[in-house]
């Protein structure tokens, strides 16, 4: 086939290499000018890493991910450890360690897996249509493309998306999870935190945490409940909400912080799940299908489990192309819809929009011995079609 991928994200590129590893012609296209994704850094869970490794990249994506041996929680106020652990159960009841990778390092590695030759930047997606068999997409420029099939990872906005679900009158509505997100990349500091943990600040609904990435760096994420459409100084609304906070690795971390270099302000917005990914010869994958508040770390992983179901399905079944994505809908759109709520759910239990759901874990972690957050983080990888595909081969 001749596929058209729209989207040169983690999702637009993974199901590129999905579908040139079954030896499709495919072409991707991104309104992107240049690689700056949106974001310092991701986190690529057992799932995720499971795929790259399927993808023929596993020992690129290790090279990229920091090592993140333990995970600990301390209190923002005071720095108090409130629990500490290890988070090699993870790996051992997986078969996968984890890892924190820099987004544009990663979507660097698989832009050039891809090939260069095969990925037009640049461009703008105004309109798709099909007709007798073949898919057409056209672009801002007035120039258009056709293929056999084409992908919809466009992202939270997706055009691709508008199309697939008219027909089926959905639209789905993005809604705002309550809380801004301030991310980015800051050179490793053991006065934060050892240079081989997860390490997490809490108090009063905000999270200030760091995990190791490759280069001597953390990624940092910080969230801060607090309205959308707001106008502000990054740094300074960093400091208003957490200049009073007397933990001292939350004061290294601000003041390591270059806003010039490395500091994105991001709303976390999500989207109901909805079960209508195709139509005709056009499907949709990642954030166009399933955006996710970043609350379990599975928005990248879940893009990825994508791409590997729609190779599998391409790989497998021999009655059309139609009756392909179909069956890549019915494998995909309960696990993702599922994830999306999870971590609505986390949100709103972290982030005190229910004060006392949020002092009860913040609680609970001061008795925390690790077994509960593993419970959770496996949780989240189990039922993964990679997982299920290996329990098969088992």
């Amino acid at each position: 086939m001749r596929v058209i991928v729209i989207g040169a994200g983690v999702g637009g590129t993974s199901a590129a290499l999905a579908l040139q590893k079954l030896g499709h012609e495919v072409v991707v296209y991104d309104r992107m000018r240049e690689n700056r994704p949106v974001g310092a850094a991701l986190s690529l869970w057992s799932n995720g890493v499971k795929v790259l490794n399927w993808l023929g990249l596993g020992p690129e994506v290790a090279a990229l991910g920091g090592r993140m041996d333990d995970m600990a929680y301390y209190d923002g106020h005071t720095g108090d450890e409130l629990c500490r652990f290890s988070l090699a159960p993870v790996t051992e009841q997986t078969g996968q360690r984890p890892y924190p990778v820099a987004r544009a390092d990663l979507q660097q590695l698989m832009m050039d897996a891809v090939g260069s030759a095969h990925i037009h930047l640049g461009k703008q997606l105004t309109g798709v249509s099909e007709a007798d068999g073949v898919v057409t997409a056209t672009f801002a420029d007035g120039s258009t493309d056709t293929a056999d099939l084409l992908i919809g990872a466009d992202g939270a906005r997706s055009l691709v998306r508008d199309y697939v679900t008219e027909p089926a009158g959905i639209r789905p509505e993005r809604s705002y999870s309550g809380y801004v997100n301030y991310n980015g990349l800051v050179r490793a500091d053991e006065r934060i935190g050892p240079l081989d943990q997860w390490t997490t600040y809490v108090g009063d609904g905000k999270r200030c945490a760091v995990m190791p990435v490759a280069g001597d760096r953390f990624y940092f994420f910080v969230d801060v409940p607090g309205p959308s459409g707001v106008v502000e100084d990054r740094m300074a609304a960093l400091e208003q909400a957490f200049g009073e906070w007397g933990a001292p690795g939350v004061r290294a971390l601000l003041d390591g912080i270059d806003p010039d270099e490395s500091l994105n302000r991001v709303e976390i917005w999500d989207i109901d799940p909805f079960d209508t990914w195709v139509r005709g010869r056009v499907a949709i994958l990642g954030d166009a299908a399933h955006n996710t508040a970043p609350d379990i770390g599975q928005g990248a992983c879940s893009a990825l489990e994508d791409s590997f179901a729609l190779g599998i399905v391409f790989a497998t079944t021999t009655l059309g192309v139609e009756d392909s994505l179909k069956r890549y809908e019915r494998i995909r759109t309960e696990r993702a819809g599922d994830l999306v709520l999870r971590a609505r759910k986390r949100a709103h239990e972290t982030h005190a929009f229910d004060i006392a759901a949020t002092q009860a874990w913040y609680d609970g972690l001061r008795r925390e011995d690790g077994t509960g957050v593993i419970r959770g983080i496996v949780g989240n990888i189990e039922g993964s079609p990679v997982e299920l595909g290996a329990s098969v081969m088992r």
